[in-house]
């Protein structure tokens, strides 16, 4: 009879693992999926900061009178660019400040006719609203993701093992970059 309880207690031990164990694998699977789509945004990011330096190039040649835009644009991008030790959150505060900068410098590209029409200066603004487009897609991707995993780490039992592995929850990417 002693011997029923101790297959009990093992058999019961046994699906205890398995069921914990798979638990973890799919906080880790959703942990992965999070930072995949984070490595799409930092993609998106840097396609934007690659195209920058091209288009104060070209608004500086118009626009001599807007350094200092242009020289807050740059430097923001350059600091951004070197991947300083920034939190996330203000990684894409800093992100979003540096997005509405870009705005900035197009309109002030408006006020040149001459500018307005340069090829070179269309082309730019056409990559950089495309780019735009697809950090906002990006964006979208990882918040959907941080959003499984933040629900599957606050549900019950998943919570359980999150806290024993001392698995957190994972910030969302601002809605304004």
């Amino acid at each position: 009879m002693h011997m029923y309880w101790l297959y009990g207690i093992i058999v019961a031990l046994i699906v205890l693992g398995v069921f914990y164990i798979s638990i973890y694998n799919a906080l880790i699977h959703l942990r992965q999926k999070v930072q995949e789509a984070w490595s799409g945004i930092e993609v998106q990011l840097k396609r934007r900061h690659d195209l920058i330096p091209a288009l104060l190039d070209v608004v500086k040649a118009y626009a001599n009178h807007e350094r200092l835009l242009l020289e807050k644009v740059a430097t923001e991008r350059t600091q951004l660019a070197a991947g300083t030790s920034q939190t996330f959150g203000d990684r894409a505060q800093s992100e979003a400040a540096l997005g509405e900068h870009l705005k900035s410098v197009i309109a002030v590209a408006e006020a040149y006719p001459d500018l307005k029409a340069n090829q070179n200066f269309l082309n730019l603004q056409q990559q950089l609203s495309e780019t735009e487009d697809q950090i906002s897609a990006a964006r979208r991707i990882y918040n959907a993701n941080v959003s499984l995993f933040n629900t599957k780490i606050q549900s019950f039992p998943a919570s359980l093992v999150a806290g024993l592995q001392r698995i957190v929850t994972c910030e969302f990417f601002g809605t304004e970059l």
